[in-house]
């Protein structure tokens, strides 16, 4: 099956992406928030599980020029377009430090470790799991119905794979929409702690339509419920600045100072 596809860019064009054109799941602004939930310096090596072609990874090595990411994807068509985005002239000077591995996020265990995925390596993990009930999901396309409809304890099997991958201290970060919010909490469970959401909406007074959620794996802070992040102005189509800058790479939103 030939499969067409485009390449877009992000960042101002600091970064290009392959992706499929007519079927799966295309990148966006969900993805670039996501990226915008990494913050530090120095050394750092990022996960992006369920990483599809490979933007909100891609997006964290455009902006922290010391990070090595990996981007994991069980899709081999998504992997493909992964490995298709890192071999773009234009993309030469992060791709280096990104590296795609093929393995389904949901393993457990001894088949976790078989398929890459080994304990204790990563500083940061992020994922945008799929968002969708099974029965929410009419899309007749098989790839994006995969990349979007949610499994029965995603969360719980997603971040019991983060909290094996990672290291001690460690942040996870995740998007997602406010009606999990309950399951992230609950998977969250002993493995991480010192939660801090924050609730997307497109416009002051409307219900969110996201939520940014980090974590610390083996904190024992409390939840914290961040101010609300406004994408646009009243009345206008352009994000606000501060919105802009993230989904362009030129800030982060990191987590709050802690005493």
């Amino acid at each position: 099956m030939t499969v067409r596809e485009t390449v877009d860019a992000f960042h101002y064009g600091r970064f290009h992406l392959v992706q499929p054109k007519g079927i799966g799941h295309r990148s966006g602004m969900d993805a670039m928030l996501l990226a915008a939930l990494v913050a530090g310096e120095g050394p750092m090596r990022v996960a992006d599980l369920g990483a599809g072609a490979g933007a909100a990874g891609l997006a964290v090595a455009s902006r922290i020029g010391t990070a090595e990411v990996t981007l994991v994807e069980r899709a081999p068509l998504m992997a493909g377009f992964a490995r298709k985005t890192l071999a773009l002239a234009g993309n030469a000077a992060l791709a280096g430090r990104v590296s795609v591995l093929e393995a389904d996020v949901a393993l457990s265990g001894k088949a976790r470790i078989a398929a890459g995925l080994l304990d204790d390596v990563y500083d940061h993990v992020i994922m945008n799991p799929p968002f969708n009930d099974r029965v929410d999901s009419r899309t007749p396309d098989a790839l994006k119905a995969q990349a979007h409809a949610m499994d029965d304890d995603l969360f719980e099997r997603w971040i019991k794979t983060a909290g094996a991958i990672m290291k001690p201290g460690g942040q996870l970060s995740l998007i997602a929409r406010p009606q999990s919010i309950a399951e992230i909490i609950a998977a969250c469970g002993r493995r991480f702690g010192g939660i801090e959401i924050t609730a997307l909406h497109a416009r002051a007074g409307e219900v969110a339509l996201r939520i940014l959620v980090t974590a610390i794996k083996g904190s024992r802070s409390r939840l914290s419920l961040r101010m609300p992040l406004v994408m646009h102005e009243p009345g206008q189509h352009a994000f606000t600045p501060f919105v802009d800058d993230l989904n362009n790479g030129l800030a982060a939103y990191p987590r709050l100072p802690r005493t």
